[in-house]
């Protein structure tokens, strides 16, 4: 007789299955206040513009070209004609819904904040995310996160929050690029530029559109340290100097040059570069999304 096996896993597999659950109750538990919050924020922008372009009902639209000869009498729109010295003719045309694919990164300093009063990095990524992804909904646009199925809807809106949340990588999978699909990637870029130089590098291959935004902590940005000084970076490495303000040119010099690299590498792949820091009012750095996504 053979003896009985356990049906539960063991070992790492078992560690996996309860560090994904652990995600995903993390992540419901906090789906409420992210929905609310980017509600609020998404209805400062009015998607009217963008998006599907509605003369009527539908995904129809007309649009009116000049007549040729060859053109049909009947198919003239005499009252548009009559503005002008030539003769139109009406089309309906079908456009289709666009589509957006959203990611914010889950790299560990991410997580992090230089006050506990202001959201950390990946909590201001995800608001603005969500918030732009309601709006492109709202515009009648398919949207969702990575490679995930973009689909259209007011039902879709809970999706892209739970998939926000669950996100863990650094930057999407390669099957996210798609021909004319738009791209948005949230993150701070301050870790080995290689990996999203390649991404890039394929958006642009692919004729795939999109932007970059880089979300900083005020402390990032201004460096306001002083006197003795032990730094931790997210992965666990301790640096000390006694005068942390001569460091101060040094780093902000360094920033400089990634943001510099980062808008030339968004720039060769037909993409938008832009900046945000946890302070500033979140809509602002909404609606620079929302025109940087503008056809």
């Amino acid at each position: 007789m053979r003896p009985l096996r356990s049906s539960r896993a063991s070992g790492p597999a078992r560690e996996d299955a309860v560090a994904l659950r652990l995600r995903s109750e993390t992540a419901a538990a906090g789906l409420p206040e992210l929905m609310l919050a980017a509600e609020r924020l998404a209805v400062t922008v009015d998607p009217g513009a963008h998006g599907l372009r509605r003369a009527g009902t539908g995904e129809d639209f007309w649009q009116y070209r000049p007549a040729v000869a060859g053109d049909p009498a009947g198919l003239i729109d005499w009252r548009r004609s009559a503005r002008s010295d030539a003769a139109f003719v009406r089309e309906r045309e079908r456009q289709a819904p666009q589509s957006a694919a959203l990611w914010v990164s889950g790299a560990a300093g991410m997580g992090w904040t230089g006050d506990p009063a202001r959201p950390t990095k990946g909590d201001r990524g995800r608001l603005l995310a969500l918030a732009l992804g309601l709006v492109l909904l709202r515009g009648g646009e398919r949207v969702g996160v990575g490679a995930a199925e973009a689909k259209a809807g007011r039902t879709q809106a809970e999706a892209l929050g739970r998939d926000l949340l669950a996100a863990q990588d650094e930057l999407p999978g390669r099957e996210t690029l798609r021909s004319h699909r738009r791209v948005v990637l949230f993150g701070d870029f301050l870790g080995d530029p290689a990996p999203l130089r390649g991404f890039l590098a394929e958006a642009a291959a692919l004729g795939c559109p999109g932007a970059l935004l880089q979300v900083l902590d005020p402390v990032e940005e201004s460096f306001p340290f002083g006197g003795a000084v032990r730094f931790r970076s997210p992965g666990g490495d301790v640096h000390s100097t006694r005068n942390a303000s001569g460091l101060r040119d040094a780093y902000l010099a360094r920033l400089a040059e990634r943001r510099a690299e980062l808008s030339r590498l968004a720039a060769g792949a037909g993409w938008r570069f832009g900046t945000h820091d946890t302070a500033a009012v979140p809509s602002v750095a909404l609606m620079w999304l929302y025109e940087a996504l503008a056809p």
